[in-house]
């Protein structure tokens, strides 16, 4: 089968499309056989050295989130039957024909989105879930600001936060207005034009996906013994300087938050948007467009015909 894998740490040169020999799920997996994977920050980073970090091995599959469908299954599963839609996070080879994935990590994609769409969902939707709403306690009438609201984390903050009621300030750059505003956006800071922590004042939570100078202004935002929480910061001191509340966010896979997920968008409450489609081949475009942090929602590589 088809892979895309590293076999040293570096730019998008040491990516590589190779042929390997396909995975059998041991107890308690599932293979996958993948029509669909969403392309995340994370898989760059892993690239860049963060997978010596993580504790993982060279050479690494890439690839972090999946759709397709039930291959065979490991010993000990029955949740699930061959020739089923699944979705889900996996720890690595996402961007492979096939993919090892643990059976309580999946879950049935929306029946109302396609394979691409769905692509989207698992670990951007996962994200944003756990950070809000399981780290920060976000609930239904707070006030919420989203450091960065165009991308694929952020584009699903929106949307996922009005669904449980919050009032959401979007940030983001001037030509992405209209984008966020019509996924839900209640207010819209263009950050190119105004210091966002100077238009939004006494909000209940901040989403922050930006980290460095960002997050530190952002706290300027925040009434006092509000919440803060990072999917990319690492905090300090900060709770006791600004008299708040701060957490970093670790994305856990847990099949329970995605089926919470994927009943919302099957209910039109969360629609995932996808900025670009590439084939396997192209996955290196793929990481660098994600790289180059200017997208809109989220970038899919399709797999297999």
């Amino acid at each position: 089968m088809k892979s895309v894998l590293i076999r040293a740490y570096g730019s998008n040169d040491q990516v590589e499309l190779v042929d390997v020999a396909r995975p059998a799920p041991a107890a308690g997996e599932v293979l996958i056989k993948v029509a669909a994977a969403g392309v995340n920050p994370i898989d760059w980073k892993i690239r860049g050295g963060a997978g010596q970090r993580m504790g993982m091995t060279l050479p690494i599959r890439l690839g972090s989130e999946v759709v397709g469908t039930v291959e065979a299954l490991g010993p000990g599963v029955d949740q699930f039957r061959e020739g089923e839609g699944v979705y889900g996070m996996v720890s690595s080879g996402a961007f492979s024909d096939y993919a090892i994935a643990q059976a309580g990590h999946l879950a049935r994609p929306p029946a109302n989105l396609d394979l691409v769409h769905a692509a989207a969902l698992p670990l951007a939707g996962t994200t944003a879930w756990q950070a809000m709403f399981t780290e920060a306690g976000l609930s239904a009438g707070q006030r919420l600001l989203i450091t960065n609201s165009s991308g694929g984390v952020g584009s699903l903050a929106i949307q996922l936060a009005k669904a449980h009621g919050a009032h959401v300030t979007a940030v983001a750059s001037g030509r992405n207005e209209a984008f966020v505003r019509d996924l839900g956006a209640d207010e819209f800071i263009d950050y190119t034009r105004e210091p966002f922590e100077e238009a939004a004042r006494d909000v209940d939570v901040v989403f922050d996906t930006m980290g460095g100078d960002t997050f530190q202004r952002a706290f300027k935002a925040l009434k006092r013994g509000g919440s803060m929480v990072t999917i990319v910061a690492f905090p300090h001191d900060e709770a006791e300087r600004f008299g708040v509340t701060v957490k970093r966010s670790f994305t856990q896979p847990n099949a329970a938050c995605l089926e919470q997920i994927t009943a919302l968008a099957e209910r039109a409450a969360v629609t995932p948007h996808v900025e670009a489609v590439f084939p396997l081949a192209q996955a290196r475009q793929a990481l660098a467009l994600s790289e180059a942090g200017r997208s809109r929602g989220k970038i899919v590589l399709t797999i297999g015909s």
